[in-house]
Parts: C-alpha cells; sequence; structure tokens
C-alpha cells in the first residue's frame, strides 16, 4: 500500500512529524480527558451536596401542610429547568413546579405544572418519603452538558488546528529535505553511470545529517576519480608498452610464412601461433573497450538511433555465418524502436549476443532476434533452442573472463556477455538471463525515446 504514496509521504521528516503528532495528539486528549473527568466529578458532587441540603431545608417542615406550603413557595420562584420540586402529599394531591411519573426505564419528568410538554435535559434527583407523602427534588445537569460542549470547542479550537500546523510544517520540511535527498540521488546516478566528476556540493543551509554525507560522498568521488585516473594511465601505458611487442610478434610470424617452404608441422604450428596472437589482440582490445566504456565517456557521441535498422543490419550480415554453421536466424522487423544510445556500441551489443549464440549451441539451432515494447521500454531479445545456462551461473556469466565449464573447449575469453553487460548500463538498460525451455533468451530492456 505504501508503494503507491507519493514519496514525499514516504520520506523519514514526514514519519517523524506523524509521529511527533501523533504523540501530542494522544498527550493532549488524555491531559483534556483527565481534566473533563476531574471536573464533572466536581460538579456531580457538587449537584449532590445541593440536593442533601435542599432536602434536609425542606425535612425541617412540621408537617404535611407546611411542606406542602414550602413547596409551593419554593416551586413559583424555581425555574424547573434548573430545579425540579415534586411533592405528592398524604392526600394523593401534587405540589411543585413539574409532573414526575414513571415507566419502565425509571423516572421521568413529564410535565411542568402548566401543562407544557415533557421538559428536556438530564436531572439528578434525591427522592425520599416524608410526613406521609412522597418529596423529589432534582437539579438539571445542564452545567456538567455545557461543560462537555466547552471541552469540545477547546478540542476543536486549539488541539485541530495545532495537529494542522504541525502537519503542514513537517510536509514543508520533508520538501526540503527531499531536494537535499534529491540532490544526493542524482550524484550518485551521475557516479554510478561514469559521471566521476559529479559531487553533491553540500550548500551551508543543509541540515548537518545530509551535509556530512554529502561531503563524505564528494570526498568518496574524488577518491574514485583519482583511482580511475591511475588505473587509466596504468592501462594506457601498457597499450603503448604492449602494442609494439604484439605487432613486432605477427610481423615476425608473417616473415616466417613468407620465408621459404615450410612442412606440414611447422605450417600447423604457425597457424595454431597466428590464430592464439589474434585471440590475445581481440581479448586486449576488448579489456580496453570495456574500460572505455565504464568510464562513461562515449555518452558524449549518444543520438536517436533505429533499433529496428541496427538489427536488421546486424542479422543480414551474420545470416551467411550463421547458415554455414548450420544455424538459422529469425528477425521480424519492428517499426518505432527509437532509443538513445551509440549506434556502433548497440550494434556490437547484438553481434556479441549473436555470436555467443552461434558459438555455443549445435547445429540447427534457431536464433531468434525480437524487438518489443513493453510500456516506456524498448526490449531487444536473442533466443535460442540450444542447451541454455544453469539458473545458478545467469548472474555469473556477465562477469568479466568467466566461463562455464562446457564453455572451455570453444574459442572466446569470457567477455562478451560482459561487454555487452557494460553497453548496456552505459545506456541505462538492464540486462536479464531467462529460460527459454528450452535455450536461452537474453533480453535488454532500454528506456525508450520521448520521439518514439
Amino acid at each position: 500500500m505504501n508503494r503507491h504514496l507519493p514519496a514525499i509521504f514516504r520520506s523519514m521528516p514526514i514519519h517523524l512529524a506523524l509521529v511527533l503528532v501523533a504523540v501530542f495528539t494522544i498527550v493532549s486528549l488524555l491531559s483534556l480527558g483527565a481534566t473533563y473527568l476531574v471536573t464533572q466529578r466536581s460538579f456531580d458532587q457538587t449537584i449532590r451536596a445541593d440536593l442533601r441540603q435542599d432536602m434536609a431545608g425542606f425535612r425541617a417542615a412540621p408537617g404535611p401542610a407546611a411542606l406542602s406550603q414550602l413547596v409551593e413557595a419554593e416551586a413559583r420562584v424555581t425555574d424547573p429547568a434548573r430545579m425540579v420540586l415534586s411533592y405528592i402529599g398524604p392526600d394523593r394531591r401534587h405540589y411543585g413546579n413539574a409532573v414526575i411519573a414513571r415507566d419502565d426505564e425509571g423516572y421521568h419528568i413529564v410535565t411542568d405544572i402548566s401543562g407544557d410538554p415533557q421538559i428536556e435535559g438530564q436531572y439528578m434527583a434525591l427522592t425520599t418519603s416524608l410526613r406521609g407523602g412522597q418529596l423529589t427534588i432534582a437539579r438539571s445537569l445542564a452545567e456538567i452538558d455545557a461543560l462537555r460542549e466547552a471541552f469540545l470547542r477547546v478540542l476543536g479550537l486549539s488541539l485541530i488546528p495545532t495537529i494542522l500546523i504541525a502537519l503542514g510544517i513537517g510536509l514543508t520540511l520533508a520538501r526540503r529535505s527531499a531536494r537535499h535527498v534529491s540532490t544526493i540521488a542524482r550524484t550518485l546516478d551521475q557516479l554510478t553511470g561514469g559521471e566521476l566528476e559529479a559531487r553533491v556540493c553540500p550548500a551551508p543551509d543543509w541540515p548537518q545529517d545530509l551535509a556530512t554525507i554529502g561531503t563524505r560522498i564528494d570526498k568518496m568521488a574524488s577518491a574514485q576519480e583519482s583511482s580511475i585516473a591511475a588505473i587509466r594511465q596504468v592501462s594506457s601505458d601498457i597499450a603503448h608498452d604492449l602494442k609494439t611487442p604484439i605487432q613486432r610478434v605477427a610481423v615476425h610470424l608473417s616473415e616466417l610464412s613468407e620465408h621459404g617452404p615450410l612442412d606440414a608441422t611447422a605450417r600447423d604450428l604457425l597457424d595454431k601461433a597466428n590464430a592464439e596472437l589474434d585471440g590475445i589482440v581481440a581479448t586486449f582490445h576488448a579489456l580496453l573497450q570495456i574500460a572505455r566504456i565504464e568510464t562513461g565517456s562515449p555518452k558524449a557521441g549518444f543520438e536517436v538511433v533505429d533499433l529496428d535498422r541496427v538489427c536488421a543490419t546486424i542479422v543480414e550480415l551474420y545470416e551467411p555465418a550463421a547458415t554455414d554453421a548450420g544455424h538459422r536466424l529469425h528477425y521480424t522487423p519492428a517499426s518505432g524502436m527509437t532509443i538513445s544510445g551509440d549506434r556502433h556500441l548497440l550494434g556490437q551489443t547484438l553481434a556479441n549476443l549473436i555470436e555467443n549464440a552461434l558459438r555455443h549451441t549445435p547445429a540447427g539451432t534457431d536464433v531468434r532476434i525480437e524487438l518489443n515494447r513493453i510500456r516506456d521500454r524498448i526490449v531487444l531479445s536473442v533466443t535460442d533452442n540450444g542447451p541454455g545456462v544453469p539458473e545458478a551461473e545467469r548472474e555469473l556469466v556477465l562477469r568479466r573472463l568467466y566461463r562455464m565449464d562446457r564453455s572451455r573447449t570453444s574459442p572466446g575469453a569470457g567477455l562478451g556477455l560482459n561487454l555487452v553487460a557494460s553497453i548496456a548500463t552505459l545506456h541505462g538498460a538492464t540486462v536479464g538471463l531467462h529460460d527459454a525451455m528450452p535455450g536461452l533468451r537474453v533480453e535488454l530492456a532500454f528506456p525508450a525515446t520521448r520521439t518514439s
């Protein structure tokens, strides 16, 4: 349920504000409730004391006639809405300012002495037998009702506005904090994407905890940038130092092949040496290309790329080789599949996936290339019906130089899928390896361009 709430309402400041408001509300309600109960009890005790005092005054009457006259005298000056006096004398005559009747639910003030309808409100009554009759005195509980209304007004006029103000302040702080967190998150995304010069640069008005985190991230980014710069320099030095010896070996092998006739054994050894040298060069170039891609530098050349045209071109290039190897390539054109990226790298990605499928599947295997739009993503998939990849190794084959046991007898250095993963990351895509039952399906989900 929380996943569907806006991010601002899932932030820590809002949570803290809600907790503080809840605690303040509970404490306020308990305080108001306790005050109300104590005040109500005090009013209740006062009314009971007044009833006992009133009853004591009427007990002083010497006889029924005197009591009747006293009740009548008091009734004429007493508002029945405040206090009710009712005396039923020995002769069953009624004296007072209201008639009190009894039904299954108890005593009720049915009417006042003038015959008006039932008097509303709650009363506290005291009844006793006195001078041969029955005397009832009832005092209105309107003061307690007014007390309840007063407390409800206090609740509505003070507590509720306080809660709303606290929530408003919490929302304001949450928005401010969300901007800071967004800055940190954006910087981390840039660093992850290879923009090593990105920095948080917390402002002086930032909260101390977020400012500390931002400063630490900037220090980490600076250290990472220095390390990558050192690695680049080492890679450049290695490339410079190895380029000439490798070229010399290639020249020597070429001279050897041209130097007189060679017997079959020597020719075979020469061909193997050339093949191994080609493998070394390919591995060397692949490692350098992966390092260059992981730095994010190719992003400067991004453009709108039609994946359908890229797929059609690569499939056309590999179809003869696939046919010669006994494989079948299938591709169905799909229009409107445009993304932002590097056309050459995207073509190399598909080429690596096709080569991987052709190299590690037996003759007669079908290789199907598809493009599909799923919501705001464009999914490029390469599916074969070969032996597939065990589930436990699907994440491992994306690592650099990892090769499955059954693949160690085939050509390659274990860099094809790692290069695919690096190019996908550069383009903001996700890579997934799935069971095609049988075979393997590799999916790359790219964010579609807005113009597509």
